[in-house]
Parts: structure tokens; C-alpha cells; sequence
């Protein structure tokens, strides 16, 4: 069903009017906006290769849902490259009742132990993926995984038809589809996201991020990640802007390649984690060929998914306010699969705000802010405010009682974007993480997000996830810290591809660090020039020392689907000899 001009100028008058879902705003886009542009695919990430309209997008997802429709309420793998076929579809699942489960498409050579828990977690008898694909997967591990438990549809074969197909009507609080989570701290987990979890997160993210009509969003992300589907991809689509974008892989190739997109199109909108801006720092060179780029009008450049660093937002604003950017386009923010993706944002054009903390007093889960500049203070970057009707709250994880605004404890959250809860009958985790209760209270459920933080005058400082801290002697440490410390230690190490955790070891917690090293130094590898090296700057830093190391070769430290670091999968890898021995370059005990 259509739904007429004036309802649908009711959802964008009233932005937290939850009585519609993102099919009835298709629909219309559809219908009155047909021959528009709505997404516009740069496969090399330069020349233009595939341009969708609302219409086009209507009629394929309809022609999908058409053969999928008897399958409704089953769950159907999503394995596509970045592309058009992956959005007709997801669009397609959410016509049909068919519960869609995004995944990153197979790798060759690659460990199948995310994908195998992502099938039988999530029970899936259907694979939605390319004619392409499918020639392709007979040929490595996770194919044939896959080609065992499932059914196949090349869904790029399948042809519009004059047949209508009529959509089912929806409820707001049914399942749209599976978040799988990155498996940073643990097994991916499947987040139960409802279409009207959905609506709520597109109204935060329009709200937070000033988004109009004429707003254009360039990206890059991961279409199968959280980030990339609801900012990248369904953002546009709910307020009526067009999408540009590229495979996560031509920007990894050539980091330029994002900053010309924004720079051709005149972007208003792009970002990503925080490793993004550090690739563009590193690798694009200020020569005569970038004398075309302006980024003036990038308004909002978000930075989430990972810590924000302070450093990062100068070094970039450094090297490209000659070309149009402004430091004040920065926008950190705060989000995570279980609360659909959006959760705090900061006010846009407004700089980023930045606290500087006393180290030893992180160590001690105190917040002392300080205007001083000695080495033991570290800079803090804030994730902005909440807004509407989110809640975000301090706790302390032990005992369940609030924090006070000098305590440093696990960031809770309560709104109408977090998720139903794990899927397969996970009922006890679900209960724990997605409907916690302060103590002695009887406050609203509230969803634990496991990430540490603190909040002053209103604004959210992220500090680090719980599973991941380091204690030592009684006192914390924060893994990206010391990561950050070690990658800049020695110029043969590659920046941001460490792993920091702790052993135990004769009754006694020890620091291990795993560190990669750049592949232009193998033939002049000074290694007990590097092991001094980082030795001594954990040391200094942090008056740690260092038990064992392992330099490895690159792209030997396990990551997620996200490219996120996994340190307990570094440190199981570590403690069972599940590293290739012809991946490590150097271990060394410094005891």
C-alpha cells in the first residue's frame, strides 16, 4: 500500500513519530520519485559502474521477494560483494518476511570459524548471493561450507516481472533481520534488529546529523557491518539524499580514492573508524595530482566503530585544511550493533571535545582532569551527547550502583534502537546484557554495553571495553594505549596492527604483546633494535614491562569481519601455538 503526500510529510515533520517503516518510505520514493538517483556505485572507486533509482530498487526487491516470499520468517546468508545486488536484496528479505543475515562475502584461504558459527547460530536454509559468487564457491573452505548446509539463489538472475507483488503488512516489532556483532570479544552473536528499532536509529542519525534532502553521503564500509548498512545505506533511503560509494577494497588500495569521491560529488557526509583517517594520513601524498581536491563540503566527517584518537583529528585536519577540510567538520560518535548503530553523536560543525586525563588516575577507574602537559596525562576524545529519548548512564559493573562523574565505570544505555535481544533462544545473555536494572531501583531495563567510559557536563568519554582491560598489580590498562605506544616505538612496526593482553605465568599476570612488521623492512630487520624499542617505550609510558614478544609477518593477527583487532583470539592463538611458525618473524622472552 502507498502511502499518500501527507502522511508521509507527517514522518519527516515529526522525527520521532514511530508509525511507519522504511518499505512505506521506499514505496512512496517509488512512486513519486521514481527516476531518481538513490545509490550510485563507483566498483573501482572512481568510474561510475551501476546507478540505482528508487524505482529500479522497488521493482528488483519486489521481483526477489516474490521468490523468497514462502520462505518468511526463515533466515537467508546475504553473501555479496559491495554492490547494488546486496541493497535490491536486503530490500528484498524485508518485502518478503524472510529474516536476512548479513555476512562478508568468503575468502580464499581464510578460517571459516566466524562463518560456520554465524550458520548454526542463525539456522539459515538460504543463501541470497550472485550467479558469480556461486561459480566461485565450490572452490574454497567456506564455499563448500556453505554449498553443505544451504540452498543458493542467484538473485542477479532473477527478472522483474509485470506480476505485482503485494507486500505483506508489516508490524513495527517484527524482525527485520540479523546484526551479526564483529566477534571482537567472543563468538558473533546474532542482534535481533526490529524494523522499529530501524526507524527510531534513522531519526537519531538524521536528527544528530543534520541530514536534509540535500545531503550527499560518500562511503566505503562494509555493506554487510552495521555501520555501512544503516549509515551508508538505509540513512539515504529514509531521508531521500543519494549514496555514492565504493568497495571497502579500493579504498584500502588507494585511500585517495575516498577523498576524490567526496571531492567529485561534493559530499556533505563520509566517515568511518578511526584507522580510516590514519590510512589517508599515511598514505596519500600531497603532490600536484591532489591540486583538484577541495573537501569543502564536507560538513561532518563521523569517526566511530573504534577508539577516536586526539592525534588523529590533528594530523588530518593538518595535512588536508589546505584543501577545503575542516577540523570542525570531525564528528566523533558512540554506537554498537545492539543498539542498531547510533547511539551518541556531538553537535555538528561544533570541534570535537577532547579532555586531558591523568594516566595513573585511569589506572585507578578515576577521572582528574587537568589543563597540565606532563607525561602522564593522555587525551580523551568525546563521543558527543545523547539525544530524544536515549539514556545513557554510568555503572559500576560489580556492584550496580551509578557511578559518580569522577568514576570511570561500564557505559549503560536505555532507547528505543536497542535490539530485542540475541536470537537463538539465547535467553539468559539476553536478559543480561539487553535488561539489566540498577540496584535498588526500579529504573527501565537498560542494555550493558561492556565498553568502559566516563560522562562529563553531558558528554560521553569511551575509555575501552571490559573484556579487554589490562590488570596488573591492580591497576588498568587500557590495550589501545599500549598498542598505540608500541606501533610508534620503531618505524619497522606497522602502526595499528598490535595486539596487547596478559598471561598468566608462575602465579603472576605478565604483558605479551603481538606486533606486526611492515613488509619493506624483512630484508633489514634490526630485531634487537626493535625489541629494545618497545620495551623501553612500554616502560616509560607505562612503567610495564614487557614479558613476551612476537613480531609477525602482515595480516597474521586475527581480526573481525570489521577489520577490528581480536585480542582474545591473539591471545588463544598465542597461548596454544595456533600461530604459523613460518608467520613469525622473531619471538623473544624479556624476562
Amino acid at each position: 500500500m502507498i502511502m499518500d503526500k501527507s502522511k508521509f510529510q507527517e514522518i519527516h515533520n515529526h522525527p520521532y513519530l514511530n508509525n511507519r517503516n522504511i518499505l512505506d518510505i521506499l514505496s512512496y520514493r517509488a512512486q513519486y520519485q521514481s527516476e531518481k538517483s538513490a545509490y550510485i556505485f563507483l566498483e573501482n572507486g572512481e568510474t561510475e559502474t551501476d546507478n540505482l533509482t528508487y524505482g529500479d530498487l522497488d521493482k528488483k526487491a519486489r521481483a526477489i521477494a516474490n521468490h523468497i516470499q514462502n520462505l518468511s520468517g526463515q533466515r537467508a546468508l546475504l553473501v555479496y560483494p559491495s554492490g547494488l545486488e546486496f541493497i535490491n536484496a536486503f530490500i528484498g528479505c524485508l518485502y518478503s518476511g524472510v529474516i536476512a543475515v548479513p555476512v562478508n562475502i568468503p575468502r580464499r584461504n581464510q578460517k571459516s570459524s566466524r562463518l560456520i558459527s554465524i550458520i548454526n547460530d542463525a539456522q539459515a536454509s538460504l543463501v541470497l548471493t550472485t550467479s558469480l559468487i556461486i561459480s566461485e564457491l565450490d572452490k574454497d573452505l567456506e564455499g563448500k561450507i556453505l554449498l553443505k548446509y544451504c540452498k543458493l539463489l542467484a538473485t542477479d538472475k532473477i527478472e522483474v516481472s509485470s506480476q505485482e507483488f503485494v507486500a505483506k503488512k508489516l508490524n513495527l516489532d517484527m524482525l527485520a533481520f540479523l546484526q551479526y556483532t564483529s566477534g571482537s570479544t567472543g563468538k558473533p552473536k546474532g542482534v535481533m534488529i526490529s524494523h522499529s528499532n530501524i526507524i527510531h536509529n534513522q531519526q537519531l542519525i538524521q536528527q544528530s546529523f543534520g541530514h536534509s534532502k540535500k545531503s550527499i553521503v560518500v562511503g566505503w564500509l562494509p555493506l554487510f557491518h552495521d555501520m555501512g548498512l544503516i549509515g551508508n545505506i538505509l540513512q539515504p533511503l529514509f531521508v531521500g539524499f543519494p549514496c555514492i560509494f565504493m568497495p571497502p577494497m579500493a579504498f584500502l588500495q588507494k585511500p585517495i580514492r575516498w577523498l576524490r569521491a567526496i571531492s567529485k560529488y561534493k559530499a556533505t557526509t563520509s566517515g568511518g573508524p578511526n584507522f580510516a583517517y590514519d590510512l589517508c594520513i599515511k598514505k596519500v601524498k600531497l603532490t600536484e595530482e591532489l591540486l583538484d581536491l577541495n573537501l569543502d563540503s564536507w560538513e561532518l566527517a563521523f569517526n566511530g566503530s573504534e577508539p577516536v584518537m586526539a592525534t588523529t583529528l590533528e594530523q588530518f585536519s593538518q595535512k588536508f585544511s589546505n584543501y577545503g577540510f575542516k577540523h570542525s567538520a570531525f564528528y566523533p560518535c558512540y554506537g554498537m550493533a545492539e543498539s542498531t548503530l547510533f547511539i551518541t553523536g556531538g553537535l555538528k560543525q561544533i570541534p570535537p571535545t577532547i579532555e586531558r586525563v591523568k594516566k595513573h588516575e585511569l589506572c585507578l577507574n578515576k577521572v582528574f582532569t587537568t589543563i597540565s602537559d606532563d607525561k602522564d596525562i593522555c587525551l580523551v576524545v568525546g563521543c558527543g551527547k545523547a539525544r530524544a529519548d536515549v539514556k545513557v548512564i554510568i555503572v559500576n559493573p560489580e556492584t550496580l550502583n551509578r557511578c559518580s562523574d569522577k568514576q570511570i565505570g561500564e557505559i549503560w544505555i536505555s532507547s528505543s534502537s536497542v535490539a530485542q535481544g540475541y536470537w537463538n533462544h539465547q535467553t539468559q545473555e539476553t536478559k543480561e546484557v539487553f535488561q539489566a536494572t540498577l540496584k535498588d531501583t526500579n529504573e527501565t531495563y537498560f542494555l550493558r554495553t561492556g565498553d568502559l567510559g566516563f560522562v562529563k557536563e553531558g558528554e560521553l568519554f569511551v575509555t575501552g571495553r571490559m573484556k579487554d582491560i589490562i590488570i596488573i598489580r591492580g591497576c588498568n590498562y587500557y590495550p589501545q594505549d599500549i598498542e598505540l605506544t608500541v606501533g610508534k616505538s620503531h618505524p619497522a612496526l606497522e602502526f595499528g596492527v598490535c595486539a596487547a593482553f596478559t598471561i598468566e605465568s608462575n602465579g603472576e599476570i605478565k604483558l605479551v604483546i603481538v606486533q606486526e612488521i611492515k613488509r619493506a623492512y624483512f630484508k633489514r630487520l634490526a630485531i634487537n633494535e626493535i625489541l629494545e624499542s618497545i620495551q623501553e617505550s612500554v616502560i616509560t609510558n607505562y612503567d610495564l614491562q614487557v614479558f613476551k614478544t612476537l613480531l609477525t609477518k602482515p595480516n597474521t593477527i586475527p581480526r573481525t569481519s570489521s577489520g577490528k583487532i581480536q585480542r582474545y583470539a591473539c591471545r588463544d592463538s598465542f597461548l596454544f601455538g595456533k600461530f604459523d611458525k613460518n608467520d613469525l618473524i622473531r619471538e623473544d622472552l624479556l624476562t
